[in-house]
């Protein structure tokens, strides 16, 4: 599948596993890039020294191109560039920040920077930026996400005609046909993570895992815009949440519910109740866990069945 993205990341299928903090190990990273995608390490739940050995981790298990995510939020981001430099790691994903603080200095040490954006203003600031190619992504994702709530199916037309880098589809793609879709809507690859979470190479916890191929239709809910948005399983914590809304809380007193390491609680350690569990809408479709080999190879089969029945009169009027 020769297009802009497979080309610019030297990978078979233009097909990414999301850099999820707490899910996104080497073996899952490695396993996506052996399968012809393009794995992400998620290194904003990482000390600089754990994503040090999870990128020895993952050049000892695959050949194939990987890549870092990069929040630019994250308090050590010199320490974590400079781990990223020294691994000669070929893509780095940066997100939740200004591309340009980084963007010249990783590509001046030959790496391709890839940005994360929720609208065509920041997409457009990314390009500006001199970025390689941006992810779109919509509100229907899981974890950290746009205030403007906007779905991909209207995100990704509108960024795909206004920029001239290659674009990338995120939030609700977890099928062949979601992949295709995304694709006919303008975009020339596709970001999965939700999928991914439900693997048996994610690190997620076993616990977490199973609430998610259980978890029904409308169980997911974009909360604490206040202070970052992030989509999340309802469950008791998210509950305190909706009962501080109700009382009137500021942005402090969100904060205070918040707490400290939620995500790593409730995604890491498996406290569906007091932790923070962060997943897509798309979660509702996901009824296994599966081996990410076998998500990537489920996800083209199903890609290519459905351009070819586009191709049919089955889509002629």
């Amino acid at each position: 599948m020769k297009n802009r993205i497979s080309e610019l990341f030297d990978i078979e299928f233009p097909l990414i596993q999301a850099g999820m903090i707490w899910c996104s190990g080497w073996e899952l990273a490695s396993s996506v890039s052996n399968a012809g995608g393009l794995g992400i390490i998620g290194s904003g739940s990482m000390y600089p020294e754990v994503l040090d050995d999870q990128i020895i981790k993952c050049k000892n298990a695959t050949s194939k191109p990987f890549a870092v995510n990069l929040p630019m939020l994250y308090p050590d981001i010199d320490k974590h560039i400079e781990t990223i430099i020294k691994h000669k790691v070929p893509i780095v994903f940066t997100s939740a920040g200004n591309p340009k603080t980084w963007t010249p200095h990783l590509q001046s040490n030959g790496i391709k920077v890839v940005h994360v954006v929720s609208s065509l203003k920041f997409a457009l600031k990314a390009q500006d930026a001199g970025v390689d190619a941006v992810v779109a992504e919509g509100f229907e994702a899981g974890g950290h996400n746009g205030r403007d709530e906007t779905t991909t199916m209207c995100l990704i037309p509108k960024v795909a005609s206004e920029i001239r880098i290659p674009l990338i589809a995120a939030g609700g793609i977890g099928t062949g046909r979601a992949m295709l879709a995304a694709m006919n809507l303008g975009a020339d690859g596709v970001q999965i993570g939700s999928r991914f979470v439900a693997t048996f190479e994610s690190s997620a916890h076993q616990n977490f895992k199973d609430r998610i191929v259980n978890l029904p239709e409308g169980e997911t809910i974009l909360t604490l815009k206040e202070l970052t948005p992030v989509r999340v399983i309802k469950n008791e914590f998210y509950k305190k949440i909706e009962s501080a809304y109700e009382s009137n809380a500021d942005a402090d007193e969100l904060k205070n519910v918040l707490g400290r390491g939620r995500a790593k609680k409730g995604m890491f350690e498996g406290d569906l109740i007091e932790g923070e569990l962060e997943i897509g809408q798309v979660a509702s479709l996901i009824s296994n866990i599966m081996h990410a080999k076998d998500v990537v190879r489920e996800i083209i089969d199903e890609y290519r069945t459905a351009l070819e029945e586009q191709k049919t009169d089955k889509f002629k009027f």
